[in-house]
């Protein structure tokens, strides 16, 4: 390579650096005639909800309208007012610090999520048969709280969330739905110790690997788009690990749309799956998901995990050979993976940070605690 076009590509790897550091604080805002975003912070005095017009320098800026619309939630304002007349308000700006902001809108504990709903991520976890869905049960929590580790191989996946603004019926889809950022935090080694090898798109055990305590850290905006499925489509998913990027596509890119994620869920209104003593299923009721569930519509490649290697493979099958018949083979190559990922260290360790930032709908940024 000459050192003319070393130089070229080494400036062009420093700009790109420096351009993925410079997103950060940073997040471009959609009109309103595009989209509403909304922001909220909890005081001492109450919850205040802000209609976001400027997400720049660390500093989020907009007009304060809890007093006007007599609510802090943005679904409740919406649904009291709707779009026309939220996109017409006006007021003077304020301003606050990005850290301070808190969940941007009140969600349940039961989600719908997707399972390798990105061509590239099904082939990386060696899923051939997918796309799937399953619950996710846990309550969300703010953009910057911490993730605990604990003893999870403990991975990363940024999701795009649509969340229901009322009820949706199965039968009819909405019109509109709210968007904001999710990180699916996963534990792969309790994942794979309840999966089903046989039948990965079952959806078993996934519950399991994706439902511990602070496993859904949320974005700091929530967003009304006026169009809903162009808006959506055009979304482009970025994480970062320690400053480096590691996924990024396109919402387009997905293969099962909003209306084919709800149409799945229809098809799934009966189905449960075992989860924490009990036999759990998708948040549906008379047919309708009921309002404010988020829906997870799967991550891109990129994700720690990339199946289960060959050496675990022989190992186990070893395990098993000589002597291990109380259990299948699976659980003695499972054991192994587990063993060798414990050793090697690949997966997030306390310390390390992950970072989400996606225009028009901010920014999540956690830390991985013990």
């Amino acid at each position: 390579m000459g050192i003319v076009r070393f130089a070229g590509l080494l400036a062009m790897t420093l700009l790109a650096a420096t351009a993925a550091r410079a997103e950060f604080g940073s997040v471009e805002i959609a009109p309103v005639a595009e989209a509403l975003t909304f922001a909220r912070v909890e005081r001492g005095d109450g919850a205040r909800l802000m209609l976001v017009s400027s997400y720049a320098g660390g500093v989020v800026s907009g007009i304060d309208v809890t007093e006007t619309l007599g609510s802090d939630d943005p679904i409740d304002a919406y649904r009291s007012h709707g779009y026309d007349a939220l996109a017409a308000l006006n007021g003077a700006t304020v301003n606050l610090p990005v850290e301070d902001l808190s969940l941007p809108v009140r969600l349940t504990a039961s989600h719908i999520a997707a399972g390798t709903n990105f061509p590239e991520h099904a082939e990386e976890a060696t899923v051939t048969d997918g796309p799937f869905l399953f619950p996710k049960e846990v309550v969300p929590t703010p953009f910057n709280a911490d993730i605990p580790a604990g003893e999870a191989l403990l991975d990363y996946e940024v999701e795009l969330c649509f969340v229901a603004l009322d009820a949706i019926d199965l039968d009819a889809p909405p019109a509109r739905a709210g968007l904001m950022l999710c990180n699916d935090v996963t534990d792969r080694a309790a994942l794979m110790r309840h999966i089903d090898p046989n039948d990965v798109t079952s959806g078993k055990g996934f519950t399991t690997g994706k439902s511990a305590p602070g496993f859904m850290p949320v974005g700091n905006l929530f967003v009304i788009p006026r169009d809903l499925r162009a808006f959506a489509a055009a979304v482009e998913l970025r994480l970062y690990r320690n400053g480096e990027l590691k996924q990024s596509a396109r919402q387009s890119d997905a293969i099962w749309d909003f209306d084919e994620l709800l149409r799945q869920t229809k098809a799934r209104e009966n189905t449960t799956w075992a989860y924490d003593g009990r036999m759990v299923g998708l948040p549906i009721a008379d047919g309708r998901i009921p309002a404010r569930t988020a829906i997870l519509a799967g991550t891109p490649d990129g994700t720690i995990f990339k199946g289960i290697d060959k050496s675990a493979m022989a190992l186990g099958a070893w395990d098993w050979i000589a002597g291990g018949w109380d259990r299948p083979v699976t659980a003695h190559v499972v054991e192994r993976q587990i063993a060798k990922e414990r050793a090697a260290k690949r997966y997030l360790q306390p310390g390390e940070r992950v970072r989400i930032a996606v225009g028009f709908l901010g920014e999540i940024d956690s830390t991985v605690a013990p």
